[in-house]
């Protein structure tokens, strides 16, 4: 950032201005050059509680003291300290850049050092940080250049893990803005609790629905087996339960507000499960998606019979329906956005262009592309750049107030 090449003959000059921030100041000092044969070939600015940081690189046309002079009078002015260096040369871009999102609640001091420490000993340079969100978790996002993004990611997984803190390593570029579409799991991710368990709770199978689960999670059935067998537990449960369960259902924190400012920026979204199509059919209802897939219950003269309808959707139809979705609203792979916690997500994960793991099993975590352990779904638009500034500017433009969202325990 605002650095010159060596090896160009361009003569240029950074001036950094600094002091108390209000409007006008930068207008006062571009205007304060006039006509002067000064080419402006970079501009960054940062403001923090009402404290200014403007750095410009200027092509300056034999001697620079004239401008130095005219420079340090507007911020004397204005009452600015400015800087000067001079160098050669147009300020180039770095090949390699990443944006690293950091995710904590709280965000502490030794977790931006442990970061910023391995950054650093990747060989890489911090240039640009902002802040994404301040509450209910602080999300800060630092511009790295110098390090391959899938290198860099290796390096701060542990210290990530050691500062309990979250963090993202994504590619700079068009590829992280043009992600279209994000898909979902259900169970434990867009909603809160296990669909099937809740049945159970209704047909008093609970505790036996509980050992088909643990058996399955020590792999000692695969997803279909335990699926089958835990719905069949559930044979001669009334039919009204199913709508019971969805009146119980609770969504994830910030749920709505991530589908309702996807759908804002022209996103399609959808949601897989391995749990039931009465279910998902009337959340995707509720939130507008776009897409959605899950497996079928039979019911017969208003029972359920234990049985499923049709193909099983397991960890690889998850994947499919991922690529059916992403086949029938015309985007690539490489611009989708698969969010899940289980094995069941695993392929849809893998097979996304950002997979994200949403307090997920280690498993899980191990394989994401990045992975969210804050109680709140709405942080995925973090890793995508979006603030809750602009989250918020907008339910405001449309009459929707943002409800404060509650704090982890």
């Amino acid at each position: 950032m605002l650095a010159d090449s060596p090896t160009s003959p361009m003569p240029t000059l950074l001036a950094t201005f600094t002091g108390t921030d209000r409007p006008g100041l930068t207008a006062r000092i571009f205007g304060a050059l006039g006509e002067r044969p000064v080419d402006v070939l970079d501009i960054e600015q940062v403001t923090a509680r009402g404290k200014l940081v403007l750095a410009a690189v200027l092509d300056v046309t034999g001697d620079d003291g004239s401008v130095r002079a005219q420079l340090s009078d507007v911020a004397a002015t204005l009452g600015l300290t400015v800087e000067f260096n001079s160098g050669h040369g147009d300020p180039a871009e770095p090949v390699e850049r990443a944006h690293v999102t950091v995710l904590g609640a709280p965000l502490r001091p030794p977790a931006v050092a442990a970061i910023t420490q391995r950054v650093a000993a990747a060989g890489a340079n911090i240039d640009r940080i902002m802040r994404l969100a301040s509450y209910p978790v602080t999300s800060i996002e630092f511009e790295v250049s110098g390090a391959d993004p899938q290198e860099l990611k290796a390096e701060l997984a542990a210290a990530a893990l050691d500062a309990g803190v979250d963090v993202a390593v994504q590619p700079s570029g068009l590829i992280r803005r043009a992600k279209r579409l994000v898909v979902m799991d259900v169970d434990s991710t867009l909603i809160q609790g296990e669909v099937v368990e809740m049945l159970a709770a209704r047909a008093g199978v609970l505790e036996e629905v509980a050992k088909v689960t643990e058996a399955a999670m020590r792999g000692e059935l695969d997803f279909g087996e335990s699926l089958r067998a835990r719905v069949g537990l559930l044979a001669g449960l009334p039919e009204s339960a199913l709508e019971d369960v969805r009146a119980d259902v609770q969504l994830t924190a910030g749920a709505r507000t991530l589908v309702r400012t996807l759908k804002r920026l022209g996103y399609r979204c959808g949601i897989v499960s391995g749990g039931f199509s009465r279910i998902t059919d009337a959340l995707a209802a509720d939130l507008g998606l776009d897409f959605a897939a899950a497996n079928t219950l039979e019911i017969v003269d208003g029972r359920l019979t234990g049985r499923l309808v049709g193909p099983i959707l397991d960890r690889a139809g998850k994947a499919e329906a991922l690529r059916h979705f992403a086949a029938e609203a015309g985007v690539p792979l490489s611009q989708t956005i698969a969010v899940g916690d289980g094995a069941n997500d695993l392929d849809m994960i893998a097979a996304a262009g950002l997979g994200v793991a949403f307090n997920a099993k280690p498993v899980v975590r191990d394989a994401a592309d990045t992975a969210v352990n804050v109680p709140y779904l709405d942080a995925v638009l973090y890793l995508l750049g979006i603030s809750r500034a602009d989250v918020e500017a907008a339910d405001a433009a449309d009459g929707y107030v943002t409800p404060s969202p509650p704090l982890p325990r």
